[in-house]
């Protein structure tokens, strides 16, 4: 194995509920939309489209562009002209009304090593927001480990197509062989890198056993860990 690819959102990093950030996130979509407040049932109508939008771009694993999941999905009835301009920011708002995204224990460290060990990193990851998952790498100080970040939001693929995987490894230069993946969606990650060629997909499972809507899962990880730190064990030095 020469590289280590990751998934972001719930490998490397998990999402929590944080009062100053959802809030700031409300204000700012707010200020985007050109609202002073908005109703409960307003939130809920937008949360229903976001949510079949999802589903379609699942299906299909495709990924819009964010000013087409604006202005086709999410705010058909607003002017193209006002919510294009904005459409990256919303999205990031959007996903902050969630609360914000922080390291998961163990991933600082695990980095640190793999790339001491000799690995090469990458991150290959399904985000409908072009920033946020840019803007947590140089928050973390975490650009440097990695070579190669890939965007369903960028490339308009969605995982487990086999696409996002490929689209890595042309740009490191490497063949599937060479290749391990880590993920936290058997559907989605193990899947996909295997669709792709990649020698090796790893699974990061909760502790207390796979998510109720991975347990019917036909495609086994070829390694289940629980902890970041446990990378260290399966991937000795290279150099």
């Amino acid at each position: 194995i020469e590289a280590i690819l990751f998934d972001m959102n719930g490998t490397l990093t998990t999402r929590e509920p944080h009062d100053t950030t959802q809030r700031a996130a409300v204000k700012r979509m707010l200020e985007l939309l050109g609202k002073d407040e908005a109703s409960d049932a307003y939130w809920d109508e937008l949360n229903h489209r976001f949510k079949a939008y999802g589903q379609w771009a699942q299906e299909n694993l495709l990924q819009l562009s964010e000013e087409e999941i604006w202005t086709c999905w999410i705010l058909p009835d607003v002017p193209a002209q006002q919510i294009e301009p904005v459409a990256a920011e919303l999205t990031l708002a959007w996903s902050e009304r969630k609360g914000r995204m922080v390291p998961k224990v163990g991933a600082e460290e695990t980095l640190v090593e793999l790339k001491r060990r000799g690995y090469r990193l990458g991150v290959i990851s399904n985000s409908m927001s072009s920033l946020d998952i840019p803007r947590s790498l140089a928050a973390y100080g975490w650009k440097e480990y990695f070579e190669v970040v890939v965007l369903s939001s960028a490339i308009k693929y969605r995982k487990p197509a086999p696409e996002p995987f490929l689209e890595a490894l042309r740009a490191l230069k490497i063949e599937p062989s060479h290749c391990a993946y880590l993920g936290n969606r058997i559907s989605k990650d193990m899947v996909g890198c295997k669709r792709a060629g990649s020698a090796l997909g790893l699974i990061l499972e909760p502790h207390d056993g796979p998510r109720e809507d991975e347990q019917d899962q036909t495609i086994p990880p070829d390694e289940v860990i629980h902890s970041l730190s446990e990378l260290i064990n399966i991937f000795p030095g290279r150099v």
